[in-house]
């Protein structure tokens, strides 16, 4: 078995949903009395979010690789990041890894690919929603990325940074997110919506809505994880 480094803490909440996912997964996987072996990386979210408002990549990108370089001194075998926004420098920092890293974008991808989702919409931070790595991954695969308007991103970076990140799940916050989702339907034909924010799925616990299927990012990087902690 191969031992999983979660550079985690971006945010804590979801870095929770992943231990709970990856052991929940591979049980399944392997019901047997093991467990899989995790060792986690809680890095400072206040530092990464200074660094990136004020656009300093290379100092969030330095910092991201020493979280990785103490993995791999840790003893893990492979690397990943239990978040969504740090994958704008995901190949910066997988230049420079001694590991391989698993790209959450990349996974998620390929469940579209299977699922015949061809359009789907991002919900996420603004720095994801404006970012080019889930475009230009889906790109490769001849899919198109659809991201919400300006007025509707501004709310959900919002939402995500003043409520999501602060364990704060609101009903009309909920509600306010599904509206942005019908009208991306409505606008921008999309036919799946990628959360791309590992809280996202935290408020919006649900497989689909009024037909647009739900690709949970922090799910599908769990199995995309146990892969290879069993190969």
């Amino acid at each position: 078995m191969k031992t999983v480094g979660i550079v985690g803490g971006i945010g804590p909440e979801s870095t929770i949903e992943y231990y709970r996912f990856i052991i929940e997964a591979y049980r399944e996987r392997r019901p047997d009395d093991t467990y899989p072996r995790i060792v986690i990386n809680s890095v400072d979210l206040s530092r990464l979010v200074n660094w990136i408002n004020a656009g300093e990549l290379d100092s969030f990108t330095d910092y991201l690789v020493a979280g990785v370089d103490a993995l791999a001194r840790a003893g893990a075998h492979f690397v990943v990041l239990a978040a969504n926004t740090p994958h704008i420098v995901f190949d910066q920092i997988r230049q420079r890894s001694p590991l391989p890293l698993i790209s959450i974008a990349e996974a998620t991808c390929q469940r579209a690919l299977s699922l015949g989702i061809k359009r789907p919409g991002l919900l996420g931070t603004r720095f994801t929603m404006q970012a080019r790595f889930y475009p230009e991954v889906f790109a490769r695969a001849g899919l198109t990325i659809v991201t919400p308007n300006e007025p509707e991103q501004n709310l959900i970076h919002e939402k995500y940074f003043g409520e999501l990140l602060k364990n704060i799940f609101l009903p009309e916050t909920r509600d306010q997110l599904l509206s942005i989702v019908d009208a991306m339907k409505e606008r921008d034909s999309i036919d799946g919506l990628i959360l791309g924010g590992t809280e996202l799925p935290l408020i919006l616990r649900r497989d689909e809505h009024h037909g647009v299927r739900f690709l949970d990012t922090t799910k599908i990087h769990v199995d995309a994880i146990v892969d290879v902690m069993l190969t």
